[in-house]
């Protein structure tokens, strides 16, 4: 595989054949606006994927002959960018590439749910069971795949020092195929297949002592409850600001815990917020992120963990790095996701990817 290459310049839009992909024995022409992912999927090719936007790593793919771009190489190990490895959905091909799947097999094993609670409306939480050892930081996502083949990503609120079970929260969506599927028909005892772990949405840094920021909205709690979780057991000294934010006070799942925890953990201060409908004594009425830096104008120095709509996510990191963050200390993790509603939020964006 090549690398970039300042010196070629890239083929004119309308060199169509020059962009053509070789994969499983044929080809597909790859338009102006696609990117290999888009043209691969129109030509009936069967390529996993999920989220589209390079969030989940699921249309991984290797590089056989060809040029790979940098952005779609983001998120990738770096011996899987040895090995030839980019993401189709980033891939913007610059001319004809012959692609494969990948060779290694994925790092997936077989969980068994153990326990499911409905903590909401519309939203439960299911514990795993790995059947083989599972490493990973509380925090970083996993990939399911439902009994079709359709994958999807959650993320972990668990903590593996302490349990040995992985938590994952699911929010079911109307016309939501994975979660559907989830929240209505999976029960204790049945065995899902998984693999990962994967992302960088987990506690970083050396200094105990260290402020950290943590906002999200909907189930984009997960994670933050993972980094919550990781630094409080480690004996995290400094100040710890949870700022968790839904339209309505039933988005608000876990309230109850969340506000027993902070009870019990004297640096730890928890904010529920309410942007949709009226807040209820003891709710902020106000946007998760616009509580957050009303609260919080001055960042330097603090650590920023931001989870949940894209919207919300990109807003809150400019704003971050604004009021003082550094960028190497803004983890922002957004769950893209294909809309699924008819009319999207009218202050919220799309919903997040681990949601479906």
């Amino acid at each position: 595989m090549s690398g970039n290459r300042s010196n070629l310049a890239a083929p004119q839009a309308d060199e169509g054949a020059s962009r053509s992909i070789a994969f499983q024995g044929r080809r597909y022409d790859v338009g102006p606006q696609e990117t290999l992912l888009d043209a691969l999927l129109r030509g009936g090719a069967a390529v996993p994927f999920s989220c589209r936007k390079g969030s989940c790593l699921t249309c991984r793919l290797t590089c056989l002959e060809g040029e790979v771009t940098g952005a779609a190489r983001q998120g990738l190990r770096p011996a899987q960018i040895e090995r030839g490895g980019f993401l189709a959905c980033r891939q913007r091909p610059r001319g004809p590439m012959t692609v494969a799947l990948p060779d290694e097999p994925a790092a997936s094993t077989a969980a068994r749910v153990t326990e499911k609670q409905i903590l909401g409306p519309d939203v439960c939480l299911i514990r795993l069971r790995p059947e083989t050892p599972f490493a990973y930081r509380p925090g970083q996502f996993v990939n399911l795949r439902a009994d079709d083949g359709l994958i999807r990503s959650y993320s972990l609120a668990s903590l593996p020092q302490q349990n040995e079970d992985l938590e994952i929260h699911v929010k079911r969506l109307p016309g939501g195929a994975v979660s559907g599927w989830l929240y209505d028909s999976v029960a204790p005892g049945d065995s899902l297949a998984l693999d990962g772990p994967y992302g960088e949405c987990h506690l970083q840094g050396e200094d105990p002592a260290q402020p950290i920021l943590l906002i999200g909205t909907g189930t984009g709690l997960a994670p933050l409850l993972g980094v919550l979780r990781d630094a409080l057991a480690r004996g995290h000294r400094g100040p710890l600001r949870l700022y968790h934010g839904s339209r309505r006070p039933t988005g608000l799942y876990h309230h109850g815990f969340l506000s027993a925890l902070a009870r019990r953990a004297p640096d730890l201060a928890y904010h529920a917020c309410v942007s949709g409908d009226e807040a209820p004594a003891g709710f902020r009425g106000q946007r998760a992120e616009l509580a957050a830096f009303e609260d919080l104008a001055e960042l330097s120095g603090w650590r920023v963990y931001l989870c949940g709509y894209p919207a919300m996510v990109q807003a809150a990191k400019r704003t971050a790095f604004l009021q003082g963050a550094s960028l190497d200390e803004i983890h922002a993790d957004p769950f893209d996701l294909q809309e699924l509603r008819r009319e999207p939020r009218p202050d919220d964006g799309p919903p997040r990817t681990d949601t479906w």
